[in-house]
């Protein structure tokens, strides 16, 4: 194991915190050196020279393997949380290390549940930081690491090759070595339109800032306590709604939208399934909220429930109702789209789209197989052939998501968490979804659970932000005698 190799690419992946971490400081210092300052600064230096010693002290090498790739992303990420726990640890209040550890983790996956019973205590600059994890998660550790590294650097392929899954290197036209600048330009695209069409809302500099970094991320952290629904603007909720859109369609289909001046490429079978499964729940969900009395006309009952159908299926905690007393119909509504989620190659989390479509298709191929033996049966993809091995393993993807759910919610129950809040806050965490229900909901916090529980649900994140499969790799190496 080339380890000089893996502590140069993983300081990388600190250094880019350290800067974010820097930018906290500055705005600390625009607001009068608020609270947080001197928590902030300290973890700036502590996280900067952990990340700059292996470019003092460690010699450049020669290209990773498969094997150090895995392990770079899967440190890449753990340390990230590590050192991003760091300002919430040292300025104390609600942080224990373990509420410190479960924000960062959640902020770093774009998961957006938190443990602050009043997130506007916090000082501004700390708020950044919050929004801060969810901008460099949503673009991914690795991604942010990745632009960084020459393009000519044999590193820089395999480790694109690896981060960006199978399901979403399709969608790129032939441009797999350019995939990173088109992901990151796509990004910071929807991050600036967010952005301005907040100001235009009416909504301060600050917290348009903030929640553009979130929305960009489908991450949820918010500035203020009631989320989105604190501004009371039909304008700031549409833009929203717009861009949470954006940010769960595949980055890949954007840039050739933009570049061929069409829209025919979103004319994608994959897009459609996912677009109009986003409207039949919103309208489901709008029914309910009128027929059980939470939304006085149909007008603000069918607007509610597309607003709350897609904060769950991008994995966006955002919210502009409270979900905490829905009947179970309701409740069953939104865990459908909140386990399945978006697109491929987005920021969105879940089982993706992509893979419910392509089950789908393999279930009704099998079932031609048994109807006609004779016959040639192909499962299709945009108009591409998909041969086994490239279906077999996101279909395994989905068992395994399965097991991990299953294992999850008996783990809480057993540490005393209720059934509900079990399933629900576990499909949530391993889909990087946020809010679950209950207390735990759209207007809830994550505080009231055990610490252990806590440790399992950041767990979930973890695994659910990289899709288990780095994780798995890393395991098996370490048991594996041949490493030894």
């Amino acid at each position: 194991m080339n380890w000089k190799s893996i502590s140069r690419n993983v300081g990388l992946a600190l250094l880019v915190s350290s800067l974010f971490m820097l930018l906290a400081v500055v705005v600390s210092l625009l607001n009068g050196r608020d609270s947080a300052l001197v928590a902030l600064a300290i973890s700036f230096v502590i996280t900067f020279l952990v990340g700059a010693f292996p470019f003092i002290f460690v010699r450049k090498t020669s290209a990773i393997t498969l094997k150090e790739g895995y392990v770079t992303i899967t440190l890449s990420w753990l340390l990230s949380f590590v050192f991003g726990m760091l300002p919430y640890a040292l300025w104390g209040g609600p942080f224990s290390l373990e509420n410190a550890w479960f924000e960062s983790v959640s902020g770093f996956t774009t998961t957006g549940a938190t443990i602050l019973d009043d997130v506007e205590a916090l000082p501004k600059s700390l708020l950044f930081w919050r929004s801060a994890t969810h901008f460099i998660g949503g673009l991914g550790v690795v991604v942010f690491l990745l632009l960084i590294i020459p393009d000519s650097s044999p590193v820089k392929l395999r480790l694109v090759n690896m981060e960006i899954g199978s399901l979403s290197r399709s969608a790129y036209g032939g441009r797999i070595n350019k995939t990173v600048p088109i992901f990151a330009s796509i990004y910071g695209g929807i991050f600036l339109l967010a952005f301005v069409l907040y100001l235009l809302g009416g909504m301060p500099l600050f917290d348009a800032l903030c929640h553009g970094m979130s929305v960009t991320a489908t991450g949820g952290f918010s500035t203020r306590n009631a989320s989105i629904g604190a501004f009371d603007s039909r304008w700031i909720e549409g833009a929203t709604m717009l861009c949470m859109y954006l940010s769960s369609l595949h980055f890949g289909l954007l840039f050739m939208t933009f570049v061929t001046r069409s829209l025919k490429p979103l004319n994608n079978p994959i897009v459609n399934y996912y677009s109009v499964s986003v409207l039949v729940f919103a309208v489901l969900l709008g029914i309910n909220l009128k027929v059980n009395g939470y939304c006085d006309t149909w007008g603000s009952s069918l607007w509610n429930g597309l607003f709350e159908v897609m904060c769950i299926s991008t994995t966006t905690g955002f919210a502009i109702i409270d979900n905490s007393t829905w009947p179970g119909l309701m409740c069953a509504l939104i865990m459908i789209p909140a386990a399945v989620c978006a697109c491929a190659g987005s920021t969105s989390g879940g089982l993706k789209i992509d893979r419910i479509f392509l089950l789908f298709k393999s279930t009704g191929r099998q079932i031609n197989r048994i109807l006609h033996p004779s016959s040639v049966n192909e499962v299709r993809l945009s108009g591409r052939i998909l041969k086994d091995e490239d279906v077999a393993p996101q279909l395994l993807y989905i068992a395994l998501y399965i097991l991990l759910l299953a294992f999850s919610m008996t783990l809480c129950l057993w540490l005393g968490v209720g059934w509900q809040n079990s399933l629900a806050a576990s499909i949530t965490s391993i889909s990087n979804v946020g809010p679950a229900l209950g207390e735990m909901g759209s207007m809830g916090t994550f505080n009231g659970a055990p610490d252990l529980a806590k440790l399992v649900f950041t767990l979930d994140m973890f695994l659910g932000r990289i899709e288990i499969y780095p994780v798995l790799a890393v395991v098996a190496m370490i048991f594996d005698r041949r490493n030894r």
